[in-house]
């Protein structure tokens, strides 16, 4: 059936049609709930040897790239290289995909690094501003900075197991000097793609740069690159990892602690969306690190919830941003009085953010916190730093965008259209249905 839909989406480059590729690609995930819920993970390798995280993922790629075609329809209109532009995403998604698909370590090296060419297109061609090459810069020299010595490792792999598939490399663990440093150049480009603390400065000038599509699909779906990436080569380095975990678990709990109080510093709104994944992914780093059924599964439940959140966060402030004309929380007050139906959108969205029940999040977060705890019990002031932290930037930015005095040179105008409201509907609803089906993501 993949096969059939990797046809389908390729005879896209032929029609061009927005709404066609709107409805192919909601069609697509559709037709992956449906294989899912009749048939288990179990029965739908295809010869491709997809697990159930890799299922997890492709159906995330499909929702979030057809929900950035249908809130991208300000490009269409303006006839702003659009079929260049639809163009783009399908590519993204087919590497996507093929990353999510790969058995052998060296095709997945390739289709991981080949999704940062497309990204890099959409911010440079189709971002506000002029520090956009600046911000494409960033994030090319982040991830190329990671990417040889990960290329590298990998051939380091295929000279001592004799192969690259996944779960027939074995390597003899030693305690010398260079396996340490194999260790670390096969994780550091996937802490850079996580972001992990200290190597994360290119995902908030992509964020701020990138049009609406770039800052979706980035959020969404190309942060979760660096946990399945992780997920992938961790058991590899079993053994030494587990006496580096100390290392991880301490700069994802207390970054993610420092980067929530960076977040209370911010005025612009998608760069305080754009801190707090950093906040969220320090969490998945120690859930993938502990090496534990708990994190792990708490970690995927995460990444799934957090890219719909975030990403209905992000097409929200781009919704602002059409109509006020900046994106800084000084200008964009009183929303509330501006905007009143979006203000529902605004609040349910960032109780998601903040990890409130029913959403996936909470789920993610409660595996998380038992895993980083029960590992260690000093571990106890770092989570609960970083949970509340969550809770006060997620509260600062509702309160300064919607409450408060409204900016005098504002006038009325339509609070939101039929196809906004579509689009963050398509965002919440998986984010807080999903977790009546949670087996399905936790039975990893």
């Amino acid at each position: 059936m993949l096969k059939y839909l990797l046809f389908i989406i390729s005879m896209i480059f032929v029609v061009r049609s927005w709404l066609v590729v709107q409805n192919l690609l909601f069609l697509g995930s559709f037709l992956f709930c449906l294989s899912v819920t009749s048939l288990g993970w179990t029965n739908l390798s295809l010869g491709l040897g997809i697990d159930s995280i890799g299922y997890i993922l492709i159906l995330l790629s499909f929702w979030i790239v057809a929900l950035v075609t249908k809130s991208s329809q300000k490009i269409n209109e303006s006839l702003n290289f659009s079929s260049l532009f639809l163009f783009m995403n399908v590519i993204l998604l087919l590497s996507l995909v093929m990353t999510f698909c790969c058995t052998d370590y060296l095709l997945f090296y390739i289709c991981f690094e080949a999704s940062l060419i497309p990204i890099l297109i959409l911010i440079l061609g189709w971002g506000y501003q002029p520090e956009r090459l600046q911000a494409g810069i960033y994030m090319l020299f982040y991830t190329l900075f990671g990417s040889l010595p990960l290329l590298v490792s990998f051939f380091m792999l295929y000279k001592v197991s004799g192969s690259l598939v996944f779960g027939l490399v074995s390597i003899k663990q030693s305690w010398n000097l260079t396996y340490f440093i194999w260790y670390f150049c096969t994780f550091f480009a996937f802490m850079i793609k996580l972001p992990m603390f200290t190597v994360h400065l290119w995902l908030p000038k992509a964020h701020v740069e990138a049009p609406v599509a770039g800052s979706m699909i980035l959020a969404g779906v190309l942060l979760k690159l660096g946990g399945y990436g992780l997920i992938r080569v961790s058991s590899i380095f079993v053994e030494v990892g587990c006496h580096f975990t100390w290392v991880w678990v301490s700069l994802g709990v207390m970054g993610g602690s420092v980067v929530g109080i960076l977040c209370l510093r911010q005025t612009d709104m998608k760069a305080l969306i754009a801190y707090s994944s950093v906040a969220h992914m320090g969490l998945v780093l120690c859930g993938l690190m502990l090496f534990s059924w708990w994190g792990v599964s708490g970690a995927v439940v995460v990444m799934i919830g957090h890219g719909l959140c975030s990403s209905g966060l992000f097409c929200m402030a781009n919704m602002v941003y059409e109509r006020v004309g900046s994106r800084s929380l000084n200008v964009s007050k009183g929303l509330m009085n501006f905007m009143p139906s979006l203000a529902l959108w605004w609040f349910l969205l960032s109780a998601g953010n903040m990890a409130a029940p029913p959403t996936l999040n909470l789920l993610g977060e409660i595996s998380l916190i038992i895993s980083v705890v029960s590992w260690n019990n000093v571990s106890c002031l770092g989570v609960a730093l970083l949970s509340f932290f969550s809770a006060a930037y997620t509260l600062y930015m509702y309160s300064m965008s919607q409450h408060g005095k409204l900016f005098s040179t504002l006038s009325s105008c339509c609070s939101g259209q039929t196809r906004e409201y579509l689009v963050l509907m398509l965002h919440w609803l998986p984010l807080n249905i999903m977790i009546l089906k949670s087996s399905v993501l936790m039975n990893l």
